[in-house]
């Protein structure tokens, strides 16, 4: 697996890690529910910032108590059908019931795909990288393949990259292109990470969106992961994943490559 470098038995480390360490929420959060008076360790309120924990300690965070693992990133290929939450009281398949199983590490999704939108998905345990990459200052790119109830034309599609009106505000893609065999399909790569935003923008144009796949993340793309199939990242994936949301690299990896058969992809054009 991936992992970066593993406490060592009796080493000591700041509390806010071994909270953000455990998925539950970025350091800064972590120091936020310290100083409410949130986090016990060893069944004592701890209010200390800075305050230093082993491995062997029990912090409870609001009554729960934390597992920290050693880092892990995954990158799935969700398929359709399937909910981006670690649980649903309806019983509907959630893209944790593949992971948790496989793999016995409990990590969560970075960012939410609609139950009909499939592609790129990570998950990790890492609460510091997972904040940071959802949170808009850091403006990571994300890219997908859209298909369209009926085609856009190239004006449309340049409406795009102008901006187009929503309720919650304007929204601009980045870059826009359109297929030269596939009149009703083209890609779209927005730097935001609002609600339905590539839906909503197709709607402007009165139309709807029939199918959507997130083809890119931050750099990470679907090469050789077939729909439903995960991955661990590779050492120098979490390293630039790190230093693209300005977080010091990981000190040691342990890289487990895919092997999974490359797809063919789909040549666009740029319009």
């Amino acid at each position: 697996m991936n992992s970066r470098s593993i406490p060592k038995k009796g080493e000591e480390f700041r509390l806010n890690k071994y909270i953000a360490q455990s998925g539950l929420c970025s350091r800064r959060e972590a120091d936020a529910r310290i100083a409410d008076g949130q986090v016990k360790v060893n069944g004592a309120v701890v209010t200390e910032m800075g305050f230093k924990v082993t491995m062997q300690d029990q912090v409870h965070v609001n009554g729960e108590l934390l597992n920290p693992e050693p880092p892990v990133y995954l990158l799935l290929n969700k398929p359709k059908n399937t909910i981006t939450t670690t649980s649903d009281d309806r019983g509907r398949n959630t893209v944790m019931d593949e992971i948790e199983s496989a793999t016995g590490f409990r990590v969560y999704p970075v960012g939410r795909l609609d139950r009909n939108t499939t592609g790129l998905l990570l998950l990790t345990n890492d609460g510091d990288l997972a904040h940071r990459l959802m949170h808009p200052s850091y403006k990571v790119r994300k890219t997908y393949e859209v298909v369209s109830e009926r085609p856009l034309s190239d004006e449309e599609l340049a409406a795009f990259r102008k901006g187009v009106p929503l309720e919650d505000g304007v929204a601009k893609a980045h870059r826009v292109t359109g297929f030269i065999d596939a009149a009703d399909r083209f890609q779209m790569s927005v730097f935001e990470g609002r609600n339905r935003l590539i839906r909503r923008m197709v709607e402007y144009h009165g139309t709807q969106v029939t199918k959507l796949k997130r083809i890119e993340y931050a750099g990470l793309d679907l090469k050789g992961v077939a729909p439903g199939r995960w991955r661990f990242l590779r050492d120098h994936e979490i390293r630039d994943l790190r230093v693209l949301v300005k977080l010091k690299p990981p000190e040691k990896t342990v890289a487990s490559p895919s092997t999974r058969k490359k797809s063919k992809k789909r040549k666009p054009k740029r319009r």
